[in-house]
Order: C-alpha cells, then structure tokens, then sequence
C-alpha cells in the first residue's frame, strides 16, 4: 500500500509565503487530475489487471459534494486553473454528471475537462456537456478491432469510435485521442493519424510508462518518440511547432495538407518533469503530487472531521512543497510506483 500521511517528512519551514501551490523546485500547480472511481470497463494491459482493481467501498469515495468542494479550494485557495476527471473510468459512476454540475457551479469560468475510453459516452455526451464538462481527452490505442480487442481485453471498438462522434456532436471541443502504442500497434499509428485528421480530433501518442498492473514494463519493449516519428514521416508530412506553455507535455507537428498537428508525449525519453504543474487527487481523497511517488496525503478525513477550507489548503501545499524532482526513472534504484495508472488516476 501507498504510504499515507503528510507527504515526505521533510520541513515545510522554508517554503514561502504564498496562497498558490508550489514546490522547493520553482514549480506552480495549476492542473488538478481527480480520479473519481477505480472502476473501469476495459482491462488495458498497461493499466489495469485482467481481473480489475480491488473495489474501493463505496465510503471512502469522495461524493460529488465533497469532490465540488475539494475543487472549490483547489481553485479558491491554491490558484488552480483547470481541472480534469479521470478515473478508472469516469462513465463508470452514475453520478458524473452531477459531480460535473456540482463543479462548474462551485467555479464557473475554470475549465473542466474528462479523461474517457468513451464506452457508453454516445448516450450521457449532451448531458454532460450541458452539466458543464467543457472537454474530453479519449484512450484509444488502435483502430484495428482485433488489435483493440487483445489490448483492451475487451471487444468495444465500435462503442468508442460512437462516444467521439457523439461528443463532437454535443460540442465537447477540442477533442483529444490519447495512444500508448506497443511494438504490436505499432503499425497502425499510420491509419489511426489519419482517421483523426479526417474526424478533426487531435491526436497525441504516449510512450508507454511502468504503470502497468502487472508490473512487466521494460523500456526495451516500449515504442519512443524517435522510432514513432520515423514511421509517420513515412507516410506524413510533419513540421515540428514550438511550445508556447512549457508545462504542456505534448511536443507537437503540424501535418502537411491539413490544418491538423499530432502530439508526442515522450515522458520516458524526453522528460518534462522540471516543468510539470500537476497535482492529483485519487478516489479515496487523498492528494499525489507525482505519479511515480508512492507518498499520499489525505483529505478525506480532513473534509469528513470538521476541517475548515483554510486547513484543507495548508495540508496541500505542505504536499506539495515536498514534491520530488522527477520521476527518477533513469536511476539505477528506481521502482515503479505500487499503484498502477488505473488506480492513481491519469
């Protein structure tokens, strides 16, 4: 299990005396992920186990009352300026739509965002979108089926490929494909830019993390940056385009003959750890500055025992103040992280 508690037990005496979220390396937080369920209708092999996570109880989630007032902080009292829902599998509470409602009235103006497989999204899109969910950012590896159906563990192409159109068609803009490709789907990077460009989504490729449940992650099998590029070009025109936010993760092309671009996220190979401003929040409450740190803070009990806004805040920034410099995995000692990407939270 994730050691629990106030992060690492480090002096917060010298940080400064500021209201937003900072760490000892100059770093801001103004992205807040909040995984809200450890549920989820696929079993990726680099995310989840075949059999699923173990359940969480139904009370240690956060309700959507204590999730919009988790937000309200985040925002109020931390600077946070967006804030996206992950999961497992956001669908999988019946409940979204009024988590997201809950939200956009608690911070009207702050963009709020989902990270999706899009299973059953073609028939909640237009509600969540009227409940205020501004965006979504949609997992989709392949768009071969029996590609899909391997690496999903489930044979659910045609359920995705639905949500993205129907969450076009409900306004849900932009839309963002996410792809882990393995050296299997590889092949089908090609046609998967294509069909993005022709859908007017924008597509950005992940290198594959040691996330995986299963724990059999190698960077020798992992697809990177400079081998993924090599087979666009083939078929692709590609312009690099600067980055205008340093903090985004995505290096980005302009594809010839389109107004399209496609995005890299090279966490393995090309680290943006020294400009990452995220914070999260997993689904029992309790606060992850870092994917790959195994330190955990909670809040649940603080919103649950009479604690003020004002507590909640400090007990974050004291998280975050303690933030790790980055992920580590290049170093000769480094060890994946206990939880998998389902259960933190992407």
């Amino acid at each position: 299990m994730p050691a629990i508690g106030s992060g690492k037990e480090s002096s917060t005496a010298d940080r400064p005396d500021t209201p937003g979220l900072v760490d000892r390396f100059g770093r801001r937080g103004k992205d807040l992920r909040i995984s809200i369920t450890e549920k989820c209708s696929l079993r990726c092999t680099y995310c989840m186990p075949e059999e699923g996570l173990p359940p969480i109880p139904g009370q240690n989630l956060l309700t959507p009352a204590e999730i919009a007032r988790v937000v309200e902080i985040a925002v109020r009292n931390l600077g946070i300026e967006e804030v996206r829902f992950t999961g497992g599998e956001p669908l999988m509470r019946v409940d979204l739509a009024e988590i997201v409602r809950r939200c956009a009235q608690r911070v009207p103006g702050i963009p709020l965002s989902m990270t999706t497989n899009a299973i059953g999204l073609q028939y909640r899109a237009a509600e969540l979108a009227d409940a205020g969910l501004d965006r979504i950012n949609v997992s989709l590896d392949t768009l071969d089926r029996e590609h899909f159906a391997r690496l999903t563990r489930r044979d659910r192409l045609p359920s995705v490929l639905a949500g993205i159109r129907a969450a076009a068609a409900a306004g849900l803009r932009p839309i963002k494909v996410n792809a882990v490709l393995m050296p299997e789907t590889l092949h089908g990077a090609v046609d998967l830019l294509g069909w993005c460009l022709n859908e007017g989504v924008s597509l950005r490729f992940i290198e594959q993390m040691p996330l995986d449940a299963d724990h059999v992650w190698a960077r020798t099998n992992m697809v990177d940056a400079r081998r993924l590029l090599s087979v666009l070009s083939e078929s692709f025109d590609l312009r690099e385009i600067e980055r205008d936010d340093p903090s985004s993760p995505a290096e980005e092309w302009a594809v010839g003959g389109s107004t399209g671009t496609v995005g890299i996220i090279a966490s393995v190979t090309r680290s943006f750890c020294s400009d990452c401003d995220r914070t999260r929040l997993t689904a029992e409450g309790t606060i992850r500055s870092c994917l790959f740190s195994d330190q955990e803070t909670d809040i649940r009990g603080l919103l649950r025992s009479g604690s003020s806004d004002h507590d909640v805040a400090q007990v974050w920034r004291s998280a975050m103040w303690n933030k790790s410099a980055g992920h580590g995995m290049d170093a000769e000692d480094f060890v994946p992280p206990v939880r998998s990407m389902g259960a933190i939270g992407g």
